[in-house]
């Protein structure tokens, strides 16, 4: 019986089947976001089986148990296929069905294992976890010393606690130079709207308008802050983290690449 198993995985036609089964069922995941038909449920329900039946035939072939754990992708694999069997009829608390919902349309990441290009992007994300963890970390460092800077430069008077003749200017300001969108807050009023707005000048979405505001801000005494303070500052934060700090991601993302290529060439 393993032998027939083991025999059976290594056929050509099995996992380009079990890729069909994932794409139908990834298709049918979106479809069921527009339609509720009995033929998607019976569907869905069929590819289930066929995920399942994928699971067992894996641990019948296995060599050990630790060598079946050990593969991340059957454990992977078997916990979207337990999540799905769960039914939603166990629950009365809705929250509970909620989250069994989300975590049954994690199965469309069953793609990942599906060739080995996808499998190699994978493994060179899981080698780069560690430098991405301390570049992320360096980031926010950058992010949390800009931001702090950003609210004591460029942070606006409160409207609730200003004066008539600050009232006035703040009324001008926004006829000026009105946030965009209008409701938006101040984008330095607090240390979270700060970071937010270092984070909108890293995307590069209209972040010249928030220099462009500021300058206003400036004309109108609202900020007391040199028009080349105002430019220098957003200019030195997006050269520093649309160029250098991205830069570091994307280099140690490219080194851990080659070096898994260097292994498979090895191993090869």
């Amino acid at each position: 019986m393993k032998t027939i198993l083991t025999s059976l995985l290594t056929k050509k036609w099995f996992e380009p089947f079990i890729l069909f089964v994932i794409l139908i069922n990834c298709v049918l995941i979106g479809v069921e976001t527009y339609l509720q038909l009995d033929w998607i449920t019976l569907v869905q329900q069929a590819a289930l089986i066929v995920f399942a039946c994928e699971i067992l035939i894996r641990w019948i072939a296995r060599d050990s148990v630790k060598s079946f754990f050990k593969d991340s992708w059957n454990v992977f694999d078997l916990v979207l296929v337990l999540v799905s069997l769960i039914p939603e009829s166990l629950f009365e608390n809705g929250s509970w069905v909620l989250c069994i919902r989300i975590l049954r349309v994690f199965r469309v990441l069953r793609l990942l294992r599906a060739a080995e290009e996808v499998k190699l992007i994978v493994a060179v994300l899981m080698r780069s976890f560690s430098a991405l963890t301390y570049n992320g970390l360096f980031f926010l460092i950058f992010m949390y010393l800009f931001s702090l800077i950003g609210l004591n430069l460029f942070k606006l008077p409160d409207a609730s606690t200003a004066d008539d003749d600050t009232l006035i200017q703040l009324t001008q300001y926004q006829k000026m130079a009105p946030n965009a969108p209008e409701i938006s807050p101040d984008p330095y009023g607090d240390l979270s709207e700060s970071m937010f707005t270092l984070f909108r000048v890293l995307t590069g979405e209209d972040w010249t308008d928030i220099r462009y505001n500021l300058l206003h801000a400036e004309e109108l005494n609202l900020i007391n802050v040199s028009p080349w303070v105002i430019t220098l500052f957003h200019v030195i934060w997006y050269i520093i983290s649309a160029f250098l700090l991205l830069n570091l991601l994307v280099g140690a993302i490219l080194n851990n690449y080659q070096v898994i290529m260097d292994e498979t060439r090895i191993k090869e």
